[in-house]
């Protein structure tokens, strides 16, 4: 999932920074709410991180114009405000939840995974041909044999899976998979579907190569 964090303070941007990349997320961080508006304007995200305190627009009018643009963005306010109305008011505006700081990282770490749960894959495990994925224990099986994944295959797998049916195409993947200091290439791309093509072919599912469009996550029998 590529998520976006929206801080000024360089430490607290850094320490979440890394707590969501050792999940497996792609990270953008940018200061400045003019930053964060012109970012959500231009790229996909599936999760934002949006302080209210911001150097210039506040984190409010960030929110503010992100849904007036329907945009339907899973959205976690970040607040030093000891005040609950600040929080009321960031839900009222379109937030999805809202954290005060200080705030444990542990507190943190199940906020993000809540939220990501309502638009990616559901809790416990998934079947899907003869591969059984485990989102919470971050597990992939096939006939009850572990299949190791790198953290980018994962990703990669989950992509797929949130999105049955629909061709994705590499600018897709790339723009999921990627951040600003590390942008994937269309080779890069192809290297990882075949890694996780690879592991995955004898499960009975498939990543089906659409000459001119992308690939298509295909089931190609069923667990008798």
């Amino acid at each position: 999932m590529r998520v976006l964090v929206v801080e000024d303070d360089s430490l607290l941007a850094q320490g979440l920074i890394r707590v969501l990349a050792r999940a497996g997320h792609a990270v953008d961080q940018v200061e400045t709410g003019i930053q964060a508006d012109k970012a959500l304007r231009t790229a996909s995200y599936g999760l934002v991180v949006l302080d209210i305190g911001l150097p210039d627009i506040d984190g409010f009018e960030v929110l503010r114009r992100l849904r007036l643009r329907h945009s339907a963005t899973n959205v976690l306010v970040l607040t030093a405000r000891d005040a609950v109305e600040d929080g009321v008011y960031g839900l009222d505006l379109g937030a999805d939840d809202y954290l005060t700081k200080p705030f444990s990282v542990t507190e943190f770490e199940a906020r993000v995974r809540a939220l990501l749960r309502r638009t990616s894959l559901p809790a416990g495990a998934v079947s899907v041909g003869r591969l059984t994925v485990d989102v919470e224990a971050k597990s992939v099986r096939c006939n009850g044999v572990t299949i190791d994944l790198t953290v980018r295959e994962w990703a990669l797998l989950e992509l797929f899976m949130a999105r049955p049916g629909r061709v994705l195409s590499k600018e897709q993947i790339a723009q999921q998979l990627s951040d600003y200091d590390a942008q994937l290439s269309p080779n890069a791309i192809e290297v990882y579907v075949s890694r996780l093509r690879s592991k995955i072919e004898a499960a009975g599912v498939r990543i089906r190569t659409v000459r001119g469009f992308g690939y298509l996550w295909e089931t190609t029998d069923e667990v008798p």
